[in-house]
């Protein structure tokens, strides 16, 4: 496979993800009169509903990200434990959410039966999201 097919791959996909994030937004806009129409009848499942079903169930990775820093190799090198590593970000600053590197959310860090969990408390908006993947 070619460069030039794994860009084309690539922009469909990217494609195909900002359709589902647009499809979305536009589904959580949906009013009652739209769903008083399907009193019986369960809802016609359109082309679009079943192509964004096929990627519910993909799995994705999500991280958070206390904060970073630029680090030269001659540094990076030196660490040692107990070395202390500053980051760009203050204390008590909110974490970024990142699902497969995007940002999605900020939120706090929580401990839940001893365990580390975030509290969500700014999600971005679908069509927020949206704009950064163009």
């Amino acid at each position: 496979m070619s460069d030039e097919d794994d860009d084309i791959s690539e922009a469909d996909a990217m494609d195909d993800w900002a359709a589902a994030m647009q499809e979305q937004a536009e589904a959580d806009g949906l009013g009652d009169d739209d769903e008083a129409d399907a009193d019986d009848e369960p809802p016609k499942r359109g082309r679009d509903d079943i192509r964004l079903e096929a990627i519910l169930d993909i799995p994705v990775m999500l991280s958070m990200e206390i904060g970073h820093t630029d680090i030269s190799i001659r540094n990076l090198l030196q660490l040692t434990q107990g070395s202390v590593v500053e980051l760009d970000r203050l204390a008590g600053e909110p974490m970024d959410v990142l699902v497969n590197g995007t940002l999605i959310a900020h939120g706090e860090v929580v401990v839940v039966n001893e365990k580390f969990g975030i509290r969500l408390t700014d999600v971005i908006s679908p069509a927020e999201r949206v704009k950064k993947l163009a």
